[in-house]
């Protein structure tokens, strides 16, 4: 897909940028050209999102593994569209609709946005103690404890650029769910089949699992996230600017943009895709299709794929949930603090952007307190996920206009191409709502 831009080549002389906070070191390009869309994908695949794919799997067998090759490009778009528009504002999603839409709207979806993101971190939290407990054995809930804090104090005091840099490297974490497919035996002329020919009932139960699976895999959250972290790399790269200021660079950042966001969301629903296969072809083809939890399903694993499979999938756990937690906390403090004018970002020092910061404290903490709860935060994850899958519409409809619109996005307003893939990930999302709404009951 083109884009309606001059061919004009970026300007590379090195200008100072006035933001308030230290200059971080020049990063490899091979690294540079992998960064938010890498980082979002594989965030996709949080040991809340490998309970959901585990559930499919267990319960459906194959018969859900379409869902992911059919998401794939829907979600390339969207996500696509989030970073362009950080890319070229300067702002994030929140930042965007603070300024075009009325309060009532833009407070109702950073609240439900916030709210389903504490509960995701609550169950990740709570999975990723259930994994280490697994492996080790000892108190779950200490361990909770310990991953909370690790989080915070990483997100809160590392450098951006070396935070990063632990985020592109626990990316590889998710290889572990591959692996585990091949050790099982895998019926592969039957998942070929299964991904071209969907089978599709409309069942209660089916349609559930199908909202939650798109609200797991297009979630809200990803969206803000990755807008936000193009906004980062805006302040921390010497001479990069808004493209709305600087409409030279659009050209190689639409490149950089469309690269990365391809490699990680074709990364995250691989990944999801192996999971949904690996307990298909060993849990539910041994009778085994109640599955809530991730650490249930690596537990699950043991007796039937043996200790190996058991002990890869559980490490995967702990490795995809360092990887969400803080962008868990962080997409929702970015929405926040653009909503209520707080100075925002991980680049800055602690004392320059405090109640960011604390938001993203305050939001590990309440995930943390979950599991210390009466509250069961794996039921209440499956229905978030859920709820994600319903809040995604409208937000998606938001992004569209956004990006569409000359006043927002000047001469970068989308092209047809991505226009009408964009307009076909909302509907499908739609689609799917208004599919669960009208089994619900029967």
């Amino acid at each position: 897909m083109g884009d309606p831009i001059d061919s004009a080549a970026p300007n590379p002389a090195s200008v100072p940028n006035p933001h308030d906070d230290v200059k971080q070191p020049e990063r490899p390009k091979l690294l540079s050209v992998l960064g938010p869309g890498l980082i979002t994908g594989a965030s996709d695949d949080d040991p809340s999102g490998i309970a959901t794919y585990s559930q499919a799997g267990a319960q459906f067998g194959l018969g859900l593994s379409w869902v992911m090759l059919f998401s794939w490009p829907l979600m390339c778009a969207i996500q696509e569209i989030s970073a362009r528009i950080g890319r070229v504002t300067g702002r994030g999603i929140a930042g965007n609709l603070k300024k075009h839409y009325p309060n009532p709207v833009v407070y109702s979806i950073v609240l439900l946005l916030v709210v389903a993101n504490v509960i995701n971190l609550g169950a990740d939290l709570g999975a990723m103690g259930a994994g280490l407990k697994l492996l080790i054995g000892g108190p779950q809930l200490v361990y909770v404890a310990g991953f909370g804090l690790v989080t915070v104090l990483l997100e809160v005091f590392s450098r951006y650029s070396r935070y990063v840099s632990i985020l592109k490297w626990l990316t590889l974490s998710l290889f572990a769910y591959v692996g585990v497919a091949f050790i099982v035996h895998m019926p592969w002329l039957a998942v070929a089949k299964s991904l071209v020919v969907p089978q599709i009932s409309f069942t209660p139960a089916y349609m559930t699992v199908v909202v939650a699976i798109l609200g797991t895999t297009i979630s809200p959250y990803l969206f803000f996230w990755q807008a936000e972290e193009e906004v980062e790399e805006v302040k921390e790269r010497d001479g990069a600017k808004p493209l709305e200021r600087a409409p030279e660079q659009a050209v190689a950042e639409f490149s950089r943009i469309r690269v990365d966001t391809m490699i990680g969301m074709g990364l995250s629903n691989a990944v999801a895709l192996f999971i949904i296969l690996t307990t298909a072809a060993t849990l539910h083809a041994h009778g085994v299709t109640d599955i809530q939890t991730s650490s249930q399903a690596a537990e699950a694993l043991r007796p039937i794929a043996g200790p190996f499979a058991f002990t890869v999938f559980a490490i995967g756990i702990i490795g995809t949930g360092l990887l969400a937690l803080p962008v868990l906390a962080g997409s929702s403090a970015y929405a926040m603090g653009e909503t209520f004018g707080w100075h925002v970002g991980l680049a800055r020092k602690p004392y320059r952007a405090k109640a960011f910061y604390w938001a993203i404290a305050i939001a590990t903490v309440l995930g943390v307190l979950l599991n210390y709860s009466p509250i069961d935060p794996i039921k209440a994850l499956f229905w978030s996920a859920v709820i994600n899958g319903v809040v995604a519409v409208p937000v998606m409809a938001l992004m569209m206009h956004l990006s569409s619109n000359p006043k927002v996005m000047g001469e970068f307003k989308l092209h047809t191409g991505l226009k009408v893939v964009g307009w076909l990930a909302t509907a499908a999302m739609a689609a799917a709502a208004v599919g669960l709404f009208a089994t619900w009951g029967k």
